[in-house]
């Protein structure tokens, strides 16, 4: 699936993200499409790539100017920009920003004046015509974005919320222009509330954008991690380059105090590296030859030469800033009912802004009055607080998130995990170490302790599995002055003399069993390294070392048999000992303490397994199980009607993930888990498993609150408008107070921490 983000300026309303997504959706080709009136931006998927000149025209015939999100932004604009396939853009005539406003409110103070004044008991009017000379340039200089944009909704035959103010404020300014034309001794002027309407939508906008800024402030504080240069080291020199020309395989040299440019491994040196802003840990971490750095994160006290092995696009930051972008770009589930509301919210409006008019004329007879309070139910009902309800939350939420070191990938992970009754646990590499060390060797009679290590090394020579780096350590730890071994049995295929002890053995046609073992050609001989049910399946009998296998898995370790399958003859087995994570039994007594049940799925054996859940305290642990028993676990238990998080970090818990309501992975974990996880913690602390489902839980309960002030707003605003209960003015104002109150409450949302990290 292919997908492009599309940045798009000129929406203002729900409204507006509606008639984007219809006028994307009927290009040929597209498939999906999802716009965010809070980012603004458009993501558009299809199964072949698209033209991005014919999404652009598509947009600019909606009345909107496109750009490719990752291309240079434009100055912003608070008039239509012009189409994005002209030939040269329009020289800017208008103030912008909070110019702008200013501007609006110099003009408006002295039409206002007159109104404050009488409150004092001073009667004072200007002469009509300045007001004349004072409103016009706010309606149609300082307000022509609201006619541009209007214009363009009622050419593609839909409405906004310029349409809106651009209809209001021109009643209240054409009703005072035929006032004042009319003559009379006193004419009744309305010129204050169009240009105060006005000023005060640009002042809301205005406010608007600086907090929508406010929102996107986790991305801009990780974008600042990228330097711009590196320091490489070649031909013996160091050579300061620019950072788009480091390549993979350089050395980099990174001096104390700098930042360092890419992900790589140390070749030389030791050092202590901030990655606060990149995983959360409040703490410098130790890091020393062969170990992995990232890019972005400050070196501490020592010299560190850093072989690269990820750059631009592929390297952790990047792929972290990704994420985040494409979380706060998603709609979340619940933005869906808003969208529909917004679909025929204006042209609703408009109706009840007509009803009004004519029902006020027809009881009372005054045209003015009819005029007026149908400008207020115009004013009042714009509907910018009820598109950015749930994306001003959703952008604050993953944001404040990324801060702590989780990573969520969309929106829709955001909003379920809120709902979480039942969180599923693996073992290894989650709620333990997952640096497992040899504890025990138990050789077969026929075999010896030498010889089995010998063997299982070689099946496991090139794995990166956890247990087979353990058993290949434990191999280069034995010395050559070991005893020399002892051939296996007359009946098996590695009869044969042995090599010395310490002496390589070569394996062939190696092949992982997920979730059981592996298998490999060694001598001659089909060897099987693996669990119970692997031995079980291929009918190797255990009885000899059985007795010993229960008193080891009873004491917390992990049981791993070797045997030839071809002979079917038992050659020894391997014990395992994990610790289990410092943070872990908190983790889970946090989880039990917000009434989530805890459950551990496991590869592990049975007596391994309870040995680590009793020591945690966890409620239900499920032992020697595939991937595929992972994945219909988790199925079942959601059929059961529990909302389920599933916590891993191998390839082997990826179908689970995906089973899942919301998939957790650990970052130390594999690339296959964290593409099926929802969420991705950036460092391997079960706590934050916790404090995911605690922001998700704040970022929903925002969610709601926006959008029962913005529904309750407009509830309550528009009868009393349409009752003649609210003049333009004071409509005006709580409509632009209703987008800022909406986008400040989401913005509370950065003060949250975790409770448990």
């Amino acid at each position: 699936m292919n997908q492009q983000a599309i940045k798009i300026e000129g929406m203002s309303c729900a409204s507006c993200v509606g008639r984007v997504e219809r006028v994307l959706a009927a290009v040929p080709g597209v498939d999906n499409v999802s716009v965010n009136l809070a980012t603004e931006l458009a993501r558009v998927e299809s199964a072949q790539p698209l033209d991005f000149a014919v999404l652009a025209q598509a947009i600019d015939k909606a009345g909107y100017q496109a750009s490719l999100a990752d291309a240079p932004a434009a100055a912003p604009s608070t008039s239509t920009p012009a189409s994005p396939l002209a030939a040269a853009p329009r020289r800017q005539v208008v103030p912008q920003g909070g110019h702008a406003v200013a501007l609006a409110a110099l003009l408006s103070l002295p039409l206002l004046l007159p109104m404050l004044l009488d409150l004092a008991g001073v009667h004072w009017m200007l002469d009509g015509r300045v007001q004349w000379l004072l409103a016009t340039p706010v309606q149609f200089w300082l307000g022509a974005r609201f006619y541009r944009a209007g214009w363009l909704a009622v050419r593609a035959r839909s409405g906004n919320m310029d349409l809106l103010v651009a209809l209001g404020t021109s009643a209240a300014y054409g009703l005072s222009v035929y006032q004042l034309m009319a003559g009379g001794a006193m004419p009744h002027l309305y010129f204050e509330a169009s240009s105060v309407v006005i000023t005060l939508v640009l002042l809301g906008k205005w406010l608007e954008a600086r907090a929508k800024r406010q929102t996107a402030a986790a991305i801009r504080a990780l974008q600042v991690l990228r330097p711009e240069s590196a320091r490489v080291r070649r031909d013996g020199q160091d050579v300061d380059i620019a950072i788009n020309q480091v390549r993979v395989g350089d050395i980099i040299v990174i001096r104390p105090g700098e930042r360092i440019a890419a992900d790589g491994s140390v070749t030389e040196g030791a050092s202590h590296v901030d990655e606060a802003l990149i995983t959360g840990e409040s703490l410098p971490v130790a890091r020393h030859a062969g170990e992995r750095v990232t890019g972005g994160a400050i070196n501490g006290e020592g010299l560190l030469l850093v072989r690269v092995s990820a750059v631009g696009a592929e390297s952790t930051l990047s792929r972290i800033i990704r994420l985040v972008e494409d979380a706060q770009a998603a709609k979340a589930p619940v933005q869906h009912l808003v969208d529909r509301v917004s679909a025929v919210f204006v042209p609703v409006v408009l109706m009840l802004a007509l009803l009004t008019f004519v029902g006020w004329w027809l009881y009372g007879g005054d045209a003015e009055q009819a005029i007026i309070n149908a400008v207020a139910v115009l004013v009042i009902a714009c509907p910018c607080a009820l598109g950015l309800a749930t994306p001003a939350a959703i952008m604050a939420g993953t944001g404040v998130a990324a801060r702590y070191g989780i990573l969520i990938k969309d929106a829709e992970a955001l909003e379920l995990a809120h709902r979480i009754t039942a969180v599923a646990f693996d073992k290894t590499g989650t709620l333990t170490e997952g640096q497992p060390s040899l504890a025990e060797l138990v050789a077969a009679p026929g075999s010896d302790e030498t010889r089995l290590l010998q063997l299982a090394a070689a099946v496991q020579r090139g794995s990166e599995h956890a247990l087979a780096r353990a058993v290949l350590q434990a191999a280069e730890a034995r010395t050559a002055s070991a005893q020399p071994a002892v051939p296996l049995a007359s009946q098996s295929s590695l009869a044969a003399p042995s090599p010395a002890a310490g002496a390589p053995v070569l394996a062939s046609e190696v092949a992982a069993l997920p979730g059981r073992g592996v298998a490999a050609t060694v001598e001659g001989a089909r060897l099987i390294l693996g669990s119970t049910r692997l031995m079980q399946e291929h009918g190797i009998p255990l009885q000899t070392l059985a007795t010993r296998a229960d008193a080891l898995e009873r004491a917390g370790h992990t049981i791993s048999w070797l045997a030839d399958a071809n002979a079917r003859q038992l050659i020894g087995l391997l014990a395992f000992g994990d610790r289990i994570k410092p943070q872990a039994r908190a983790a889970v007594q946090a989880l039990h303490a917000m009434k989530i049940q805890t459950v551990m799925l496991t590869g592990d054996n049975q007596g391994s397994a309870d040995a680590i859940g009793q020591q945690l305290g966890i409620q239900r642990i499920v032992a020697n199980m595939l991937p595929a028993d992972k994945a219909s676990t988790v199925a079942g238990m959601k059929q059961d009607g529990a909302t389920i998080a599933m916590i891993g970090d191998g390839i082997n818990d990826a179908p689970a993930l995906a089973a899942a309501d919301v998939g957790i992975a650990m970052s130390n974990g594999t690339d296959v888990a964290m593409h099926a996880a929802g969420i991705t913690l950036m460092r391997g602390d079960p706590a934050l498993v916790a404090a995911a489902i605690q922001i998700s839980r704040r970022s929903y309960n925002k969610i709601r609150q926006n959008l029962f002030w913005a529904f309750i707003y407009n509830l309550i605003g528009i009868p009393l408008a349409a009752f003649g209960l609210l003049n333009p003015m004071v409509a005006g104002g709580a409509m632009a107070l209703s987008s800022v109150s909406v986008i400040s409450n989401a913005l509370l949302l950065r003060r949250w921490k975790p409770e448990q990290t």
